[in-house]
């Protein structure tokens, strides 16, 4: 089944290949589509070297979504193509004095900042690339990166709040483009090694409870693990579904991990995930 050759999508959020957006970028590209990356300013040379690194090297257009013209530049640049079929949400920026339990003295300012580029900026992404989405006559697909936004987790703070806020503009983009055949979901990962993920002071103490207590296992190395539930829902199987977050997090956000989770009589927690050697 050929569910991306011939498409074309537009990934957002790769700084390096370490970004979960490179990994898929690089699957897209393996299956047969063709994707063209985002990046801006300093980042925008670091992002072209990825690029390069892809199994083909793939075109990077400048966006900025703290700019209002930025978005109306991609919108005017997509209209030329001759199609779109997809796009990734994969952005989020929280200063640093809304994170590491700082959110009782976090700024007004430094909180608006952060919920214009990782919340509002999907709205604003999906309404710039709706013409070029709803002409696709197999219907238009916007995938949005998350977390578990159903719970407080220590030291992400207002980076948590605007994951909470991205699944409810995911939800009302759903209803308000659902009539154009554009669908909207988002994939709420489990903890991956990024340079954005060592911006949270306490990622390593939940990456390590992930992979003591998620029920299949996980491991902070392996982006593999959140790509395939992201192909999915950019592909024709996903057709019908929208408006949904797909849980790619070894089915840790189904759990109360450590309170009667069954442990083996070696003591080692089940489907514990070998770390890379």
């Amino acid at each position: 089944m050929e569910l991306f050759t011939g498409r074309t999508y537009i990934i957002t959020g790769v700084l390096n290949t370490e970004s979960i957006a490179w990994h898929v970028a690089e699957a897209l590209q393996r299956a047969g589509g063709t994707v063209v990356l985002t990046s801006f300013g300093r980042a925008l040379r670091i992002t072209r070297k990825a690029a390069e690194l892809l199994p083909t090297p793939a075109d990077v257009v400048e966006l900025d979504v703290t700019d209002d013209s930025s978005f109306e530049a991609l919108a005017a640049e997509v209209a030329r193509w001759e199609r779109l079929d997809g796009v990734l949400h994969s952005i989020a920026y929280a200063p640093s004095d809304a994170l590491g339990a700082a959110f009782l003295t976090t700024p007004p300012g430094s909180a608006l900042e952060g919920f214009r580029t990782s919340a509002y900026s999907l709205q604003q992404l999906a309404h710039a690339l709706t013409p070029a989405l709803s002409r696709n006559e197999r219907g238009g697909a916007i995938v949005g990166m998350t977390v578990d936004a159903g719970r407080a987790l220590p030291g992400y703070d207002w980076m948590g709040v605007y994951k909470t806020a991205l699944t409810s503009i995911a939800q009302y983009l759903a209803l308000y483009l659902g009539p154009q055949g554009i669908r909207v979901n988002l994939v709420a990962a489990g903890p991956v090694e990024t340079v954005s993920a060592r911006g949270v002071t306490s990622f390593g103490e939940l990456a390590d409870h992930y992979e003591r207590w998620a029920p299949l296992g996980w491991d902070r190395n392996d982006p593999a693990r959140v790509v395939g539930a992201v192909l999915f829902l950019l592909s024709g199987l996903a057709r019908y579904t929208t408006g949904q977050v797909l849980y790619a997090d070894g089915g840790m956000h189904a759990v109360l991990g450590g309170v009667g989770a069954p442990t083996p009589s070696s003591g080692e927690p089940p489907h514990r995930s070998p770390r890379p050697q």
